[in-house]
């Protein structure tokens, strides 16, 4: 078990969501447990307290916590991503019933922040010709889903 689990908050679609994220990244992605509410516990007895799944091998908790909070951009899953291939998956898939956001950032249908990155762009933003890194910084900011041979290009 990994020391630090991020946990994510929802308003009862823990289980939906976390079946969603593993059906999007497959591989070593699965629902690893789930726990039900009780009787002596605020809401219905029964229903979905937590979630416990992987994604790519990093483990998370999805809790049903209620609508006291709601996700903001302030926190985001980042992923990497090897080629456009998988960029375009999984912006396709992730932004499905969503909001795409600027820059390679997206909320999902569940309102959670993600940030579909290349690889490849903090090479090019590292670029030793401040000229070009500028260039890509630009390119990048009239972006929403990332194309990374626009970012090479500029």
């Amino acid at each position: 078990m990994q020391k630090i689990t991020p946990c994510l908050w929802y308003d009862g679609q823990a289980k939906e969501a976390a079946e969603h994220y593993v059906s999007v990244f497959g591989g070593d992605s699965r629902i690893l447990d789930t726990t039900y509410r009780g009787e002596a516990g605020p809401g219905r007895a029964g229903d979905v307290l937590t979630v416990r799944f992987r994604l790519a091998g990093q483990e998370y908790l999805g809790l049903n916590g209620g609508p006291q909070f709601s996700f903001t951009e302030a926190i985001s899953l980042s992923v990497d991503c090897a080629d456009q291939a998988e960029v375009d998956r999984l912006w396709a898939a992730l932004s499905e019933g969503g909001e795409e956001g600027q820059c390679g950032w997206l909320k999902d249908r569940y309102g959670v922040s993600w940030q579909i990155i290349p690889n490849e762009l903090p090479t090019l933003l590292a670029d030793p010709d401040p000229a070009k890194a500028e260039r890509t910084m630009k390119a990048m900011f009239g972006m929403r889903k990332l194309d990374i041979q626009a970012l090479r290009d500029a």
